[in-house]
């Protein structure tokens, strides 16, 4: 079966996410920078947000850009991928609208949670579609770069109750780590093209 749909269904899926998100901000009532003060702890969300649905968008091209083929099980996957990264919005406004509070702090963190699981999933469900010595299979490896992600985004939804600023802060290492480019599907690219 073809990725062609698979890739333009999944970047629509993304640019609406974005969309949502960016038309959940409000227009500051006043003109001055002082008017801009009670919006930060949306736009301080929204940015988190965008950086994490862009790693996603970016690694989720390198990934299909690597396989040759999908199936029903890939098909899956990556809608059970986009289901988690369209709940993004929702846990962006709540936790910006509710400054950083507990409860909000802590659902972003389960939905973030719930993207990586489901990301590793079709990671694995390609790789094994495509076979052990497949391209895929030497781009992902172990996937030590996942598996961490996932750890430090349960660690961050534990800790919300006691701090929800560890946690903020565990999400963004989680984007830094992901932010700091991941050569791995590039190099195997280049070492099949080269």
């Amino acid at each position: 079966m073809s990725k062609t749909r698979l890739e333009a269904f999944s970047d629509a899926v993304i640019a609406i996410v974005l969309t949502i998100m960016v038309l959940e901000l409000k227009v500051p009532h006043g003109s001055d920078l002082g008017s801009l003060v009670p919006l930060l702890p949306v736009m301080l969300s929204y940015v988190l947000s965008f950086v994490h649905i862009g790693i996603y968008w970016n690694n989720h091209h390198h990934m299909l850009h690597l396989a040759k083929k999908v199936n029903g099980a890939v098909l899956w996957a990556n809608m059970h991928l986009l289901f988690w990264l369209s709940l993004v919005p929702f846990v962006t406004g709540w936790m910006g609208e509710n400054h950083f509070e507990t409860i909000p702090v802590a659902g972003y963190g389960v939905v973030m949670l719930m993207a990586g699981v489901a990301y590793y999933i079709l990671a694995r469900i390609l790789v094994s579609h495509h076979g052990k010595d497949s391209d895929l299979a030497r781009a992902f490896g172990k996937d030590f770069k996942g598996i961490i992600s996932v750890m430090l985004y349960t660690v961050a939804i534990l800790v919300s109750v006691l701090n929800p600023w560890i946690s903020i802060t565990l999400y963004v290492v989680v984007a830094i780590t992901w932010f700091i480019p991941d050569r791995r599907a590039e190099r195997v690219l280049n070492e099949r093209n080269g």
